[in-house]
């Protein structure tokens, strides 16, 4: 948050020194975001604008609270065109004006601690889950060693969800059918969910204290060298605030069964990102459109994206040299040829509660030392269903 602040603080004089708009900043943890987001959509007491999650596009576009990018609004910032396809894909539902504009694009990754992989013998990164299991093992030592292979962040609910979406795909498993219906408790969708969480439970590659990890708290650990990889978005930021330097840390593609990304089972991330909206009762449409293009224009998204570490949705700024760095590399790669958008429906941010939780509650389990059964997963699994329904 006080990265946040630091970085955007200056863009915003910038903004202001500019067109004479005031831009009165608020930073809210990830954590509380959405509920801070839905609460104003039902009182109408929102800011003009706000970012958020891409995965929320559909979910808040349902409410009808946010202003539709049109055609008139597109225009207002530059045009549609100036984006990259995919990124406004993840603004909304298919047929749709979207519900917002792409600010940062974003994948993950897998960082791996050079010198613990050294240390440990193990030459490069893992490709496959196996592998990552194997080289963890190697680390952690069964939790005898004191340090551990993996991070996790059990009390991240967006993160549970965002890793088991990807193992999902893995399995040959969606959360939600054509009809936008969840399938919560397939087997595919069943096996993901148990391999997340037994990395912890039967792998012992994920410190128990895990289970009640909450935002960046597994980044923090990885920069003081007590756990060898996290599975992550761009997170250069993140290690350099804490010390790290760019030499400690590798990049490398999240693992895939075939060791080999691409689509269907072999996709390893979601399309992640963060887009900018405007709600619809503003009383200064003209303002947050004018921020808008100030935000998305070249010259702030090559500043942005590189102070965040990560990639412009706007075409013009990714010929960029700064976004062809080894890390950012991996990320542009994986959204480019691996990456898939989360369920574009309106319960999105519903899923990423319900489910979310679930697999907090797993967590805590694998936390006690229980084991993770097959029935144990599709009896969470199977309540979260059911809330979705009610």
């Amino acid at each position: 948050m006080a990265t946040d602040k630091k970085i955007l603080t200056p863009e915003l004089a910038k903004f202001e020194k500019q067109t004479g708009i005031k831009v009165k900043l608020e930073v809210v943890p990830w954590s509380d975001l959405l509920n801070r987001i839905l609460a104003a959509t039902t009182s109408g007491q929102g800011p003009d604008v706000l970012n958020i999650g891409n995965t929320w596009s559909a979910s808040l576009q349902a409410t009808g609270a946010l202003l539709p990018w049109d055609t008139k609004n597109f225009d207002a910032i530059g045009g549609r065109s100036k984006f990259v396809d995919s990124a406004v894909a993840s603004a909304g539902a298919a047929g749709k004006d979207p519900s917002a504009v792409p600010l940062y694009s974003l994948s993950y990754a897998l960082y791996y601690n050079k010198k613990m992989f050294a240390d440990a013998g193990i030459a490069k990164p893992p490709a496959t889950w196996d592998e990552l299991v194997a080289d963890g093992q190697k680390i952690s030592k069964n939790g005898t060693s004191g340090k551990w292979g993996l991070g996790a962040e059990g009390g991240n609910l967006s993160n549970n969800i965002h890793q088991a979406f990807v193992l999902g795909k893995q399995h040959g498993a969606d959360f939600f059918d054509a009809a936008g219906k969840p399938t919560f408790t397939s087997d595919g969708a069943v096996a993901a969910v148990k391999q997340y969480v037994d990395f912890m439970a039967k792998d012992k590659i994920i410190a128990p204290g895990n289970a009640e990890y909450a935002q960046n708290q597994s980044l923090s650990d990885f920069a003081k060298g007590k756990t060898a990889m996290v599975l992550w978005q761009a997170a250069a930021t993140t290690f350099a605030a804490q010390g790290m330097k760019p030499s400690d840390w590798g990049t490398a593609p999240v693992p895939v069964p075939s060791g080999a990304p691409g689509q269907d089972k072999q996709v390893n991330s979601m399309v992640a990102g963060i887009n900018m909206a405007i709600f619809k009762n503003t009383k200064n449409t003209k303002g947050a459109l004018d921020f808008v293009k100030f935000m998305t224009s070249t010259e702030e998204q090559k500043i942005l994206n590189k102070t965040f570490g990560a990639i412009p949705p706007v075409k013009a700024a990714q010929a960029d040299a700064a976004f062809s760095a080894p890390d950012l590399t991996v990320l542009k790669n994986t959204l480019t040829t691996s990456a898939a958008p989360l369920p574009q429906v309106a319960a999105e941010s519903q899923f990423e509660t319900t489910v979310g939780t679930a697999i907090k509650e797993l967590w805590s389990e694998a936390a006690a030392g229980h084991a993770i059964t097959t029935e144990l997963v599709k009896s969470k699994l199977t309540k979260a269903q059911q809330q979705m329904q009610q």
